[in-house]
Parts: C-alpha cells; structure tokens; sequence
C-alpha cells in the first residue's frame, strides 16, 4: 500500500508534506512506515491519504 502524507513539515515528525511513502505493516489500524530518518513508526491513519492499495 501507498500512502501519502497530508500534515505540515514537522520537526517533531520526520515526514514530508505530500511524500507518498510505502506501508510496511498495517497494526491495529496504525501504518508502520519509514521516516525520513530510516527509522520504522506507527502513524494514525488520519495523517495520510491511501494512493494505491
């Protein structure tokens, strides 16, 4: 699944505003996916918007 990232560019996230990112797992309806800084998070599913299933 791709998803894309529809916040503001955020210190405190390590995302980029309308980056299409990769999901690597879906886990209680959470998306793990990999920040900018190669690290793997969960993120709630109301930041992003689903690109391609």
């Amino acid at each position: 699944m791709k998803i894309k990232y529809l916040g503001e560019n955020d210190d405190s996230i390590d995302l980029i505003k309308d980056k299409v990112y990769d999901v690597i797992s879906v886990e209680k309806e959470w998306y793990r996916i990999i920040d900018e800084e190669g690290e793997d998070y969960l993120y709630p599913p109301d930041m992003f918007e689903v690109v391609e299933e």
